[in-house]
């Protein structure tokens, strides 16, 4: 998609008023906790010359998150992506798993890349989770378990998840990649299914440079976890299970381990921005705020809009090309669908039209840019640029298709 020329935008003299941004806002620029504390820590490594094979801030990193969830187990790794396969595989999950279309293709990716297929099941359009009913018409004689995600850091329906599996015999594994800090009836993501894999990708509010995590409060496959991300070595000399090298680093143990020492400053950062663009934008026919449950923790990292062309007179994608234009990086999520991306598109042709709500999200869903990096002025800067779009629908679209 061609960007909107900056110039060819102050032709239509409708932004003539607001100055833009001297550089572009991120959706995912990460945060950065105390950079004094983590030098430290770096320059520690550097002494000890210890960094990686499971060095002393990779396992404090993991007690650290064992305390702040409230779970057993914590095994960090290198990657949220290398988790997932590693929590597939431990808990021997084949034939077919059940996954949303409506999360990043990762979640399907680390399935089909050890031969299991996903099978798409539809969402529920107020939360963007699974549909706890598609999910249940997609059960086959091949079901070996379910992933679910959690959306935007807002869990699935875990009771009923929990029910379907126990009731089928299946395994349960959740992709939390967005919900580290976010709670489920008073008890921390990390706690639930088999087990959980947390994404500390530099995207993420939370990060540790690159990494992730499986937690989970199964002893026995928490061993088996440790086994299979050190190529499944049980000594110095001694190979005792299939594995493969998903080990985290020191440095991105230490980075961290500062993050979570600012996490509740991070979330509260956050909030604050929730809460500023939902008051700006709350009114704005055609476009409605993904609301979070008040009465639960939620990290709040993901500003999500919900655009209804009808009532805007423009896209989803063309409000993106202007904010894009106006330096605002604004994303479509999760656009198309994985479903609608390969080897999924070829291999299962028909799932679109067993998705209804993820096709219709994917059409209309949009993220704005959150985070420490964003203050008040931006976010007025940005709610400003929407407002005026959205009034100015039959200028903005002929512009556009003059392009």
């Amino acid at each position: 998609m061609d960007i909107l020329d900056k110039k060819k935008l102050d032709e239509l003299a409708i932004f003539s008023g607001i100055p833009s941004f001297e550089e572009k806002l991120h959706v995912g620029r990460p945060n950065v906790g105390d950079r004094k504390r983590f030098l430290q820590r770096v320059e520690d490594m550097f002494d000890r010359r210890w960094f990686t094979n499971n060095g002393p801030f990779v396992q404090e990193f993991e007690q650290k998150i064992c305390d702040y969830l409230g779970v057993k187990h914590c095994i960090v790794v290198c990657n949220a992506t290398i988790a997932l396969e590693i929590a597939a595989r431990a808990l021997d999950l084949s034939g077919e798993v059940i996954v949303p279309s409506f999360t990043f293709v990762a979640t399907a990716h680390a399935l089909q890349w050890q031969k299991i297929t996903p099978v798409f099941c539809d969402v529920n359009p107020q939360t963007h989770c699974l549909d706890i009913e598609s999910v249940r018409r997609k059960i086959t004689p091949r079901t070996t378990g379910i992933v679910g995600v959690h959306v935007w850091g807002q869990p699935c329906e875990i009771e009923a998840l929990t029910n379907l599996v126990r009731e089928q015999k299946l395994k349960l594994l959740f992709d939390a990649a967005h919900a580290m800090g976010s709670a489920h009836r008073g008890q921390m993501i990390g706690n639930f299914g088999d087990a959980e894999v947390f994404s500390f990708h530099a995207t993420k509010f939370f990060n540790s440079f690159e990494g992730g995590a499986i937690t989970t409060n199964n002893s026995e496959l928490a061993s088996k976890i440790r086994l299979m991300k050190n190529f499944g070595f049980s000594g110095l000399d001694k190979v005792v299970f299939p594995g493969t090298n998903g080990k985290m680093t020191e440095v991105s143990a230490a980075m961290g381990l500062t993050s979570l020492e600012s996490i509740d400053s991070f979330i509260e950062i956050n909030q604050r921005n929730f809460q500023f663009y939902n008051n700006e934008l709350k009114n704005l026919n055609g476009i409605k705020v993904f609301q979070y449950e008040k009465n639960e923790k939620r990290n709040f990292q993901y500003i999500i809009l919900e655009v209804d062309e009808s009532q805007t007179g423009l896209t989803r994608d063309q409000l993106v090309q202007i904010l894009h234009s106006e330096n605002v990086l604004a994303r479509k999520y999760f656009y198309p669908g994985v479903h609608e991306m390969e080897p999924y598109k070829t291999d299962f042709p028909q799932s679109g039209k067993e998705l209804p709500e993820t096709k219709s999200l994917c059409q209309r869903v949009m993220s704005l840019p959150n985070g420490s990096s964003v203050n008040i002025e931006s976010i007025k800067h940005i709610c400003e640029i929407i407002r005026i779009a959205v009034k100015h629908p039959v200028e903005i679209r002929e512009k556009l298709a003059s392009l």
